[in-house]
């Protein structure tokens, strides 16, 4: 029986790719397609300065806006422009991968074709180069002795193409190595965050980079490590290179470098203008949507991080971040949040032994750390603890969400959990707040008055509960959020439909 596709389905909506190389399409939902011929199809459009994406399920035997869907039996999704839309628009679709459309190439063709010819062209010259000297070879030959026309050539001679031959490769193998291990050509802008281990800078990526922009760079995000902090960087490396990290709310990883003259390491990501979570509530109020856009996406992360499998089902490492705060979350566009600072995380991977869990000490920012971390009484015979622990530290971050938020009534000026704390508590105040005066951040009675707020509520107070084992999983606090948008869109069927019942009643008086 063929098994269905799986690909990712949104509706049209707003997009930052830029339409060339290759992009990762903003839609954070899948679905198996309903009919088994069905396959994935990605619609890139650009009219005036607005991009957009949309990503869908479609049987390639019916037209798709007027167009049939000629290339998916591909196993990647390769973008063709078509024109007469009425706006610059590509449609690309895939069908031997799971989630095929969620990647999307453009002009691949032409890159084939280039890549294709500058691969071609050293052995083309060495072919000209041995056929000439054949050639001459011979001719020289029957010239000195007639009687040698037609024999083959000596074995040495052989040798010698085979030795200039082996050479070309050699030399050209080595020059895609240097090229590859190139620095990125990147101007540091401005100092935008600095932490214990490094500092991260706004960058320009120049002109002349693959992934360089069509205005002459791309804005990107540089984390330096000085030379002593190399463990930091390597840990921190190594969990952004797991595939089975990449997440729309992880923060997108572009690579890492060793810069041996500034006796620096560098980890390069995306750049989010939005700044940090803690910076942004700081200076803006949030709605209620706004605060169910930063939670629901903060829960889904985590619960992201902590699953032993991917979105697709494939098994996968669980990962503890262990120093969730906000000013690790960025703020994206679509104020949804963005999970970074991997320095600290620590892949929860069964053979670890009690001992490697217990050599990875008591890590984390002290106002965000869940009791059992403060006391060193953390469960190692259990790599749920670790989850456990993020939660604790979840929940103080959504507390802080809902402090800035205008549906609670009026909102007071930010302050961070345990606000009458100074500015970097140690963990001998935390343990007497956290653990002596069992204290949490106050949750106000006024806060109950809206709906949505009094549920999250009820799933922080499960969170943080002093018992790890009381507490929620992240999966449940994404799903309870989901719930709630639920909820959010039948009250908002229920309005409209009163509101229609006494538009029909004021008719009928009249």
């Amino acid at each position: 029986m063929k098994i269905r596709q799986l690909c990712r389905f949104c509706d049209v909506q707003a997009s930052g790719c830029q339409g060339k190389g290759s992009c990762m399409v903003e839609c954070d939902r899948n679905s198996i397609c309903e009919r088994d011929e069905e396959v994935c199809v990605s619609i890139w459009r650009k009219k005036d300065d607005n991009v957009t994406f949309e990503t869908l399920c479609h049987n390639p035997a019916d037209p798709l806006y007027g167009l049939m869907l000629d290339d998916y039996n591909s196993t990647k999704c390769i973008m063709k422009e078509k024109k007469g839309m009425g706006s610059k628009f590509f449609i690309c679709s895939c069908s031997k991968n799971e989630e095929c459309n969620w990647n999307v190439f453009f002009n691949l063709d032409s890159q084939v074709g280039a890549v294709i010819l500058v691969s071609l062209v050293p052995l083309l010259v060495i072919a000209v180069v041995v056929i000439a000297s054949f050639y001459c070879y011979r001719v020289y030959s029957q010239q000195r002795n007639p009687r040698k026309k037609g024999l083959p050539r000596d074995f040495s001679d052989k040798q010698a193409i085979m030795d200039n031959e082996g050479s070309d490769s050699s030399s050209t193998h080595a020059n895609n190595l240097n090229h590859n291990n190139e620095l990125l050509p990147i101007d540091l802008d401005v100092l935008v965050g600095k932490g214990r281990f490094a500092e991260v800078y706004k960058a320009k990526l120049k002109q002349g980079s693959s992934v360089s922009e069509e205005h002459g760079f791309e804005t990107v995000a540089v984390k330096i490590f000085q030379y002593e902090e190399y463990a930091s960087w390597k840990s921190e490396k190594e969990i952004f290179s797991d595939a089975d990290l990449r997440h729309e709310n992880v923060l997108h990883f572009l690579t890492a470098e060793e810069r041996k003259a500034q006796r620096q390491y560098w980890l390069i990501t995306a750049y989010h203008p939005l700044g940090n979570l803690q910076e942004y509530l700081t200076n803006n109020v949030i709605s209620w949507h706004d605060l169910w856009m930063l939670g629901s996406s903060l829960a889904r992360v985590v619960a992201h991080l902590h699953s032993d499998r991917t979105s697709c089902g494939r098994c996968k490492v669980p990962i503890a971040h262990r120093d969730i705060k906000s000013s690790n979350i960025l703020v994206k566009k679509d104020l949804t949040c963005c999970l970074c600072d991997f320095g600290l995380a620590l892949r929860l991977d069964n053979t670890l032994s009690v001992d490697e869990l217990a050599n990875s000490g008591q890590v984390g920012t002290a106002r965000y750390m869940a009791p059992e971390v403060l006391e060193s009484r953390i469960n190692l015979e259990n790599i749920e603890s670790f989850k456990q622990a993020d939660v604790y530290s979840m929940a103080l971050v959504l507390w802080e969400i809902i402090s800035r938020c205008s549906a609670i009534g009026e909102v007071q000026e930010y302050k961070p959990p345990f606000g009458n704390l100074r500015e970097h508590p140690c963990v001998e105040s935390m343990k007497d707040s956290v653990l002596r005066d069992r204290g949490r951040p106050e949750i106000p009675n006024s806060w109950m008055s809206h709906t949505g707020i009094q549920i999250v509520c009820g799933s922080i107070e499960e969170c943080w509960d002093h018992d790890p084992e009381a507490r929620l999983t992240a999966h449940c606090v994404a799903e309870r959020f989901d719930d709630i948008e639920y909820l959010d869109k039948l009250s908002d069927c229920s309005d409209s439909e009163e509101k229609i019942l006494e538009e029909i009643i004021v008719v009928d008086e009249k």
